[in-house]
């Protein structure tokens, strides 16, 4: 026999979980009767919801007994709910999808051909377009996709999904990196692995709104680029090099100006004052830089915990 677990990360997610059970059921119930030798699991990672994501849980754990649940005790984030889901798991292969059915699991059997194969050792998806996004939101993550290609060494694809169907030994690679700055995408892509890329069109939302605003979706890419390249280190090197080679040039221009002519050394405040606020300026930009490498190794130091369980129930065999 052969298992695959299924992680789905909540958060306030009561009124989606409901369609989702009803898909998704779908889905693993016709690949039970192609694949009689196939079992299932379901690994319901309640972040912490304030609504009644938890309860609806319960109930989908007491009428089923593929369902487990693990509720945290606060909002952890969705890094630390797959995290969670990861070390929960059980089964041969690993699944991950969201509740709000962006992620369709009508591609879980072809996920499920394409390891199962031996050829990959991953299936993962990607959107061919971002229908439905803010044009704002969509220019800007097309080009976070494009910096990091270029930045680090991850390979990270644009239009990336975390709906994926991993081998167990890909799962074991990720979970053995047990750092507490997480950034999925970036670990999907580090610890290698052939991947199978399965594309498909954009869905929206099937109940509810996205919990990613612009702005948290700009400090989640911010902790991606520091999780994974040191490049913006190097700019900050390069920029104070160029700057420190410009006032040496200006020390040289103003030494002849005032030997040529005298009188005009007490003219140029202004201008000064607009280098003066740009020279600090990227300074500051600077020292924000290191600032950010430098909480990131604070917070990995003091060795938290990435999660902490409030309850959870067991499968029952």
């Amino acid at each position: 026999m052969e298992k695959i677990s299924i992680i789905v990360p909540c958060y306030k997610e009561e009124a989606a979980l409901p369609y989702f059970w009803e898909e998704s059921s779908k889905v693993t119930n016709d690949m039970k009767v192609k694949y009689p030798e196939l079992s299932f699991e379901y690994i319901f990672v309640d972040d912490g919801s304030t609504d009644g994501t938890l309860k609806v849980l319960k109930e989908l754990a007491a009428a089923s007994p593929e369902v487990k649940y693990v509720s945290f005790s606060r909002n952890f984030g969705k890094e630390a709910a797959i995290y969670a889901g990861l070390e929960k798991s059980t089964g041969d292969y690993v699944a991950m999808m969201d509740a709000d059915l962006q992620d369709p699991p009508s591609l879980l059997p072809k996920m499920y051909e394409c390891v199962k194969s031996g050829e990959y050792d991953c299936a993962a998806t990607r959107r061919v377009d971002r229908k439905g996004e803010p044009p704002i939101r969509s220019f800007f993550a097309r080009q976070f996709y494009k910096i990091m290609r270029k930045i680090s060494k991850a390979d990270i694809v644009d239009g990336a999904r975390d709906f994926r169907l991993m081998t167990r030994q890909m799962v074991d690679a990720i979970l053995s990196m047990s750092e507490y700055n997480r950034f999925s995408k970036g670990i999907f892509g580090w610890v290698g692995f052939k991947t199978k890329w399965l594309e498909f069109e954009n869905r929206e939302r099937i109940s509810g709104e996205t919990k990613w605003s612009f702005w948290k979706l700009l400090f989640y890419s911010i902790d991606g680029i520091v999780a994974f390249s040191t490049a913006p280190l190097a700019i900050a090197s390069v920029m104070g090099l160029i700057f420190c080679l410009m006032a040496f040039i200006g020390i040289i221009v103003t030494i002849i100006r005032a030997l040529v002519s005298p009188a005009s050394s007490a003219f140029g405040w202004p201008s000064m004052i607009c280098v003066i606020l740009l020279v600090g300026g990227i300074l500051m930009f600077c020292i924000g830089i290191l600032g950010q490498y430098l909480a990131k190794t604070y917070l990995e130091v003091k060795r938290r915990p990435i999660y902490i369980v409030k309850e959870e129930n067991e499968i029952k065999e």
